[in-house]
Parts: structure tokens; C-alpha cells; sequence
């Protein structure tokens, strides 16, 4: 079980419960000074399960050299790269990080998307027997309640793309088998499931007639339904088909966003919500702030004019120097404030039941904001929505049991069908 700090806020609550036996006083954070907060936030998320639906390591471990053979990539100690390893994670009070079996849509055309899968998925499993005092595979909620009172962090399994599934519809028990516990319709093109929110193409107009057996499959067996990457009306398509809540495993609120389809727009959160789902926000830059991409191309110009009229190169000591301080007087980052005004936003509109973590680390390269740059951080976030006046039942709901009763409703339906 993770170590708790004796914090104002557990004082508080002691005080409370001894005062009144039957209901402890809940503590008011928001009247708490800045540090003492972020003890509290840090104290909430190492005694809390903290689930996140999105964190890319199996890739960056593929990208990174690693083998089955070989760990080039040990992730059980702190790295110099990325966003997530062991140190980090414990740090942070991360306990169960949703590793994506990430499918790119070229495999789609070349073939070969379900090998990789299963290569990404030897590999998180060797994360696991390689370290077993560290990490561990959860194949269900409970798997991540004992893995968390054992102290390790659990290694849960999302395959973003479908195209793994290739034209077998066999093949979605086949992943369910090896691991698998959401799938991710589409990625960055339209598949033979469906439509894919960044290919304008919108082959189909939605869902397959093989996406839709994909998706019953899915509910059959006991996957997740995932609609993040997919179109708006690939989305549609599911929540008419679907007999249980879907996820959206890492996707954001287009309100921040306009023109944006990858990210939600209030009709579909709505829906989401009212069909008892949950979205995961993604803190990746582009998804969270509209601006962000404006903001880094004038920066880059910036520099690539500087260095084209002082003839510099980028290696050019001078030339880094002049980087490094142009950069930090000009940070194109958005704040964990405004990932904060995402979680708002959905729960002004669906609920507190309907929201959680959905990171994108490892996936969305130096685009993170101040404040949530890794695994480390996330006491910062949870002390800002502390701030707001969320409280410590509220935050847990969005560390993991908002996503648990997801899981639970799709694992309790597949036994009923079976």
C-alpha cells in the first residue's frame, strides 16, 4: 500500500472523525494555502488507485530499440527520456497505466498490423517477468486492487487501431486472450471498421457492416469499446449499436479546440455520459489548447530565420544558447490549468461520473503543458482541481472509479452473454 504524508488535510479529517464518530467533516481544500494543498494532493494520490487510459511506453520501447531478448529500454529505474518509468510513476501515484498496443495506420496497407500487436504485447508482458517486484499484468479492476496493495504498478492493455483485428472477426477473442481490454476503432485512417476523425476521406460514412460485428464482438467478449480517433459519425454509429458504456481512452473537449474533430464536442460528451461512458482527457498540447500549434510555428520561424541571417547551424553552441533563452522567454505551453477547464467542462455537462485521466504520455512528444510534463505530476493537476473545490471523492471517481464501473459493466455483460 502506498505510503501517506501526514498533511494538513489528514489532520483535518482526524480531527473531524473524533469529533463526530459517524460522518467525518469533509475538508474544505479550497481555503488551504497553495503548499499546503499540493501535500494534500500528493497525499490523495499515493493512498488513491490512479488509473490513466493512454500511455505509449510499448511503442517507445519498439522506437527505442527494445527486444524480447534484450532491455535496452529499462524503465524499472529513472531514464533520461519520456514521460513515464517506475521512479516517476511512484512518484506521481500512478498505479495503473493503460499500455497502448499501438497499431500506425500503415500496417493497414502493408500488412502485418497483428504481428506487431502481439510483438507490443510481449513486450509489456516482459516488462512485467522481467521486474515482477515493480510491475505487474491486470487483466480486470480486482487484478489492479491487489497489484496496488502489493505496492506494483499494474500493466492493463488498450490496442490503439483496430487494425490489428485485420478481416477476422476471430481475431477479437484472439486479443482478448492475449490481454487485450479496450480497443481503439480506428487511428489515423479509415479502417475496415470505420471512419477515422483525421481521414477526410470518410470512406464509409461511419461504422462497417464489419465494425459493427467488430463492436458486438467486443461487447460479447468483454473488450472495451474505444472511440477515441474515430469520426463523428463513427461514434454516432457505436452508441446506437452498443449494449454497453464505451470510452473514449484519450480524447479531449472540442470546445478548446475548434474544428478539431479528433476531440469530443458537447453533444457527444453529452451522449456519452447519458449512456453511462467516460472520457479521459489527453494533456497533450494540440488536443487541449487551440493556440498551441499557432504558437509553436511562430516560435520555430522565429528561430529558423535567426539562425539563416547569423549563419548558425542548430549545433552552433551560440546558436543553443540563443534556443534555450528564446524559448523559455517565449513558452508556447499551455498550464495544467487549462487540462483542469477540460475536466470542468466535462462534468458541466455529463457529470463527475463521467471523467478521468487519459494522458497520451510517451505519445505526444514535448508537447505536454507546464505542470504535467510526466508521471510525476500528477499531484499538480489533482491540487488544481482541489483548488476548484473538487473534493476527495470526487477526485477518486476520476483516478479510477469512474473507469472501473465502465469496465465492470462491460466484464458483468460478457458473462451474462457467455
Amino acid at each position: 500500500m502506498k505510503k501517506s504524508l501526514l498533511t494538513k488535510a489528514s489532520v483535518l479529517l482526524l480531527a473531524s472523525a473524533i469529533g463526530c464518530q459517524e460522518k467525518p467533516v469533509e475538508v474544505d481544500y479550497t481555503i488551504m494555502s497553495d503548499e499546503e494543498r499540493l501535500e494534500a494532493a500528493k497525499e490523495i494520490a499515493h493512498e488513491t488507485i490512479m488509473v490513466d487510459g493512454h500511455v505509449d511506453l510499448p511503442y517507445r520501447m519498439k522506437v527505442g530499440g527494445f527486444t524480447l531478448q534484450r532491455e535496452i529500454l529499462d524503465v524499472s529505474e529513472r531514464t533520461d527520456g519520456g514521460n513515464f518509468d517506475f521512479p516517476r510513476s511512484k512518484e506521481g501515484g500512478l498505479d495503473a497505466p493503460f499500455m497502448s498496443i499501438y497499431l500506425p495506420a500503415r500496417y493497414q496497407e502493408m500488412g502485418g498490423a497483428k504481428n506487431l500487436a502481439d510483438s507490443l504485447i510481449l513486450m509489456t508482458k516482459r516488462l512485467a517477468d522481467t521486474w515482477p517486484e515493480k510491475f505487474a499484468m491486470a487483466y480486470s479492476p480486482d487484478d489492479i486492487e491487489a497489484n496496488f496493495k502489493a505496492g506494483k504498478i499494474s500493466l492493463p492493455m488498450g490496442m490503439e487501431n483496430g487494425a490489428g483485428i485485420e478481416d477476422d472477426i476471430e481475431n477479437v477473442a484472439y486479443f482478448h486472450e492475449k490481454g487485450i481490454r479496450y480497443i481503439t476503432l480506428t487511428h489515423g485512417k479509415d479502417n475496415l471498421i470505420g471512419d477515422s476523425s483525421y481521414d477526410t476521406a470518410r470512406t464509409h460514412g461511419g461504422l462497417t457492416e464489419f465494425g459493427k460485428e467488430v463492436v458486438k464482438e467486443m461487447n460479447k467478449v468483454g473488450i472495451m469499446v474505444d472511440i477515441s480517433h474515430v469520426s463523428d459519425d463513427t461514434f454516432y454509429d457505436v452508441m446506437e449499436l452498443t449494449d454497453v458504456p464505451v470510452i473514449a481512452s484519450h480524447s479531449s473537449c472540442r470546445k478548446y479546440t475548434p474544428g478539431f474533430e479528433r476531440n469530443m464536442d458537447d453533444d457527444m460528451i453529452k451522449r456519452l455520459g447519458e449512456e453511462n461512458g467516460i472520457i479521459m482527457i489527453n494533456f497533450g498540447g494540440s488536443f487541449i489548447d487551440g493556440n498551441y500549434n499557432d504558437r509553436t510555428a511562430e516560435v520555430r520561424e522565429h528561430i529558423v530565420n535567426w539562425l539563416a541571417q547569423n549563419e548558425f547551424s542548430r549545433s552552433d553552441s551560440a546558436a543553443q544558447a540563443y534556443i534555450e533563452k528564446y524559448t523559455a522567454e517565449h513558452n508556447v505551453f499551455p498550464d495544467v490549468k487549462l487540462v483542469a477547464d477540460h475536466i470542468d467542462h466535462v462534468v458541466s455537462i455529463a457529470g463527475i461520473d463521467h471523467v478521468g485521466f487519459g494522458s497520451d504520455f510517451d505519445g505526444v512528444g514535448d508537447s505536454l503543458p507546464n505542470g504535467l510534463k510526466d508521471v510525476s505530476m500528477y499531484p499538480n493537476l489533482i491540487a488544481e482541481l482541489l483548488k476548484r473545490g473538487y473534493s476527495k471523492e470526487d477526485i477518486e471517481k476520476i483516478c479510477y472509479k469512474n473507469v472501473f464501473r465502465v469496465w465492470r459493466a462491460v466484464e458483468d455483460a460478457a458473462t451474462k452473454m457467455s
